[in-house]
């Protein structure tokens, strides 16, 4: 995992963010307080994170999909990005985590524009499928356990619309998933949905080099 762009120098990863980033006061202020936090490194990186709110706009989403919330800066910056009557649909386990991100949710004014699952996420995303909410949504962002990672992508891809966009986080795993010595589950689970995605044409797709790794996977 990693909360920058991995591969860069430092003086050049602060460059890239100096002349880069415009990161809202309030996102500055929720990845400040999840530096403090024992699992600071799940956080995204804010170049990331602007790079998906980019998205968002670019294809014109207005309902959306967080499977993984933390302290909800991946929620907040998508729901900034979103219209007035955006949604974001956030999965998660822990409510000692997201009381952080209802936190600054309702500081930035978007609580409205999110609905909090409490619950195992493939529980969540069966449910909405159940409800007839197939091929609804326009974006989904993958970054929770490693083990359903296959899982969550295979529920997310039912759930968006056609050239709707999946991002999946955390696919170059700081690196581990090129070092073949390398065996435990986490990597190999990511291993296996890295070489799947790049056969899989059901979609189009293209990895990112940005943060920790972000797969890019429109449905086609």
């Amino acid at each position: 995992m990693a909360n920058q762009t991995i591969g860069l120098t430092q003086q050049l990863y602060d460059y890239l963010l100096s002349v880069s980033v415009r990161e809202p006061e309030i996102l500055t202020q929720l990845r400040q307080e999840t530096a403090k936090h024992p699992m600071a490194e799940m956080q995204i990186a804010p170049e990331q994170g602007q790079f998906m709110g980019l998205l968002v706009q670019l294809i014109g989403a207005k309902k959306t999909l967080d499977i993984g919330v933390f302290t909800g800066y991946s929620s907040l910056v998508v729901a900034l990005a979103l219209p007035a009557d955006g949604k974001v649909v956030a999965c998660d386990v822990s409510e000692e985590y997201t009381a952080i991100a209802r936190r600054y949710w309702q500081q930035a004014g978007v609580a409205e524009k999110i609905e909090l699952h409490i619950a195992p996420a493939l529980e969540t995303l069966e449910q909405l499928l159940a409800a007839g909410e197939e091929e609804t949504f326009d974006f989904a962002f993958i970054d929770a356990d490693k083990s359903n990672y296959e899982n969550y992508y295979e529920l997310a891809l039912q759930l968006v619309r056609p050239k709707g966009l999946i991002a999946i986080d955390n696919v170059l795993w700081s690196g581990r998933v090129a070092d073949r010595h390398v065996q435990d589950n986490r990597t190999n689970k990511i291993r296996g949905l890295n070489q799947k995605l790049h056969q899989d044409q059901r979609v189009t797709i293209s990895m990112v080099p940005i943060a920790d790794g972000l797969t890019l996977a429109m449905k086609n």
